[in-house]
């Protein structure tokens, strides 16, 4: 115990038990040896026992006496900070039986409080860009001894010597005015150029340049944004209508959620949805964290003064198998419940509002010992393009949404760009595909299996087929609202094909030169213009290049397995250029960029600066003074260094 009172219990029937406390012997600390027949007080210590329910009793040891520090000529106090240090025995007897015991170890401190006469006088601390606060700064911890702190005051001569040759130096160990390398009687310089003494500074420490070195500046505290929605005084429109990515708001001033995945990976059941972000989620429960989300009757702020009423239509899952990912072995009789397998929105919108709302409610039975896979998908559909043709009507990409891409030589021009994302082991038979998202820089790959005997033709042509596969498209769309139907919406992919190579191994297997083995993907793009305060850009190129590789059979122990890997990557870049081609650069403009102070170290043009009203450093006629003399000196110098002036002489 470290304070002046602990608490304990004591478990069983109290009746008839006594309780008793004993301390050791104040010299060596031995207990005495255990006696039924002894009190509830001993010494400075006191002992009670309070019932605190059913066959449970709290039992107190408490400290009867004072924990002040002695002032002069006083008694009954504490001499030193460590006030108690005792050792106690607690016991439960019935009769003469032990029926428990207790070891206490007591350190107490005295009080630390104040007790002399206080004082108005306020503590002043000095500004730190002004005057150091501290002559130790690496004295961090009160009342201990700070290792390699040599100018701790706490640390005593025994304890310096232990580090007395690694001590902290420099401004953190202690010496908060050390001379600098500008000061005239710093030899600290290993080398000190010629001009050293006719540039070096003669100033007082009070005025180094160490000062304020752990000084931060004038803080202010944030403001945080709060997360609810702020209350309409007006009773006219709640606001102007939405924007991209703003939330959606119910006829209670609420968000309208839905389950979504967290950066984490998990879902969370009270996600906003944001305006025109569709996604698709799947989220794991079972019978015992199941969790019903908003009710379907709530009605949804359309982006003006009026509310709209979903339309609900419910529908019962038949089969099950796709939703139940696992199952225990169930019993005779188990308790199941319907619950919601997957909801699909589908928002219809136009400008900033939204003009209706489609959800699709699939039900289920859902068991104890079960594990659901439920799905929840958002999708919003312009109403110029319900039929799933045009959702889009965004001038231009924004990040994170997908690259449009179209196969515009074949009867259905829908065509995919695609990234392998991988699972299982990686291989590439059972990776999934994922699209490419603008703006964002990605990696990908999966791995290859190959036999030892394979040919390494059928090798090549393998590998480009898996790559080729992921660009199942001729067109990538230069905005996000890209129609089919107009060519000019649309660039051509530039694909460069992989080197052909008839490279012999001159009949060695497992070794297979030129492997089209990455596949690069570069798109150009360059921003266009905004749409309410929301960038917009526009793809200019498309180019799809191959990089080989040389592969090796990798014999393992023993070489017993014939197939090796080999992985094949994917990789996408975005390359932003300007929207126009920046003009060229004349020859007025090469010429005044060597005199362009913001381009070089050197700036010509303000070597008179001082000697200019702009120059604010010192009064003018001082800085004037000092120019020409200045100026005297070098024409002195000139003069001196000329032959025909020793000739003189």
């Amino acid at each position: 115990m470290s304070g002046p009172r602990v608490n304990s219990f004591f478990l069983g029937s109290s009746s008839g038990v006594n309780f008793s406390i004993s301390p050791g012997d104040a010299e060596t600390g031995k207990l005495q040896l255990a006696n039924c027949s002894g009190s509830k007080r001993a010494g400075d210590w006191n002992l009670d026992v309070t019932p605190g329910g059913v066959n449970i009793s709290k039992v107190t040891v408490s400290l009867t006496r004072t924990l002040e520090l002695c002032l002069p000529n006083a008694t009954e106090c504490c001499p030193s900070p460590l006030c108690v240090v005792e050792t106690l025995q607690v016991l439960a007897c019935r009769g003469s039986v032990m029926l428990a015991q207790l070891l206490i170890q007591a350190e107490i401190f005295a009080n630390s409080s104040f007790t002399g006469n206080e004082s108005e006088n306020a503590t002043i601390i000095p500004n730190q860009a002004f005057k150091p606060l501290g002559s130790c700064p690496c004295n961090l911890t009160a009342g201990a001894c700070d290792v390699r702190c040599c100018c701790d005051l706490e640390c005593t001569p025994d304890l310096q010597e232990l580090f007395s040759g690694s001590c902290f130096t420099g401004v953190f160990g202690g010496d908060i005015n050390p001379p600098y390398d500008q000061l005239c009687s710093s030899q600290s310089m290993g080398y000190t150029p010629e001009w050293f003494p006719f540039l070096c500074v003669h100033s007082s420490l009070d005025n180094t340049p160490f000062l304020g070195y752990f000084y931060h500046g004038s803080t202010s505290t944030p403001k945080v944004p709060s997360f609810k929605i702020p209350l309409q005084t007006s009773p006219g429109k709640p606001f102007t209508g939405y924007r991209e990515g703003d939330p959606i708001i119910t006829e209670e001033d609420e968000y309208f959620t839905v389950p979504q995945q967290s950066l984490a990976g998990q879902c969370v059941g009270n996600a906003p949805v944001a305006y025109l972000h569709n996604f698709d989620v799947k989220c794991l429960t079972n019978l015992e964290s199941y969790k019903e989300g908003l009710p379907h009757d709530v009605r949804i702020n359309s982006g003006t003064a009026d509310f709209i009423q979903r339309n609900v239509v419910y529908r019962t899952i038949t089969d099950r198998d796709k939703f139940i990912t696992e199952s225990e072995n169930l019993a005779a009789e188990v308790l199941c419940q319907n619950v919601t397998f997957a909801e699909h929105y589908k928002f219809l919108w136009k400008d900033k509002n939204i003009e209706q709302v489609n959800v699709t409610v699939f039900l289920g039975s859902l068991c104890d010992g079960e594990i659901l896979t439920q799905r929840f998908t958002v999708e919003f559909l312009s109403v110029n393009g319900t039929n799933g043709e045009e959702p889009f009507e965004n001038p231009g990409y924004q990040a994170g949404k997908p690259v449009r891409a179209a196969n515009l030589n074949a009867s259905d021009p829908l065509g995919s760009l695609n990234i392998w994302q991988p699972a299982g082991r990686g291989l590439c038979a059972s990776a999934a595909y994922r699209p490419v998202l603008f703006g964002i820089d990605s990696h990908s790959g999966c791995i290859l299996e190959v036999d030892i005997n394979e040919d390494c033709s059928l090798l090549r042509g393998n590998v480009t087929e898996k790559l080729n596969a992921l660009i199942q498209a001729t067109h990538i769309g230069k905005r996000d609202n890209s129609s089919y139907s107009d060519l000019n919406d649309w660039v051509e992919i530039i694909r460069l094909d992989p080197f052909s190579s008839n490279a012999s191994t001159g009949g060695l297997k497992g070794i297979c030169p030129d492997i089209p083995a990455n596949l690069n993907i570069r798109i150009i793009f360059a921003k266009v213009g905004a749409v309410q305060g929301i960038p917009q850009h526009q793809i200019l190129a498309v180019q799809i290049s191959y990089s080989t590789v040389f592969w090796q059979f990798q014999c393992g122990l023993g070489c017993r397995n014939t197939l090796s890997f080999l992985p094949i990557t994917a990789s996408v870049q975005f390359i932003e250029v300007p929207a126009q081609p920046p003009l060229p650069v004349t020859r007025y403009q090469k010429i005044y960029a060597e005199f362009d102070c913001n381009r070089n170290e050197v700036c010509w043009p303000q070597l008179l600066y001082p000697l200019t009203r702009f120059y604010t450093g010192e009064p003018y006629s001082q800085s004037l003074a000092k120019g020409l003399f200045l100026a005297f000196l070098v024409v002195l110098a000139a003069i001196m260094s000329n032959p025909w002036f020793s000739k003189l002489w």
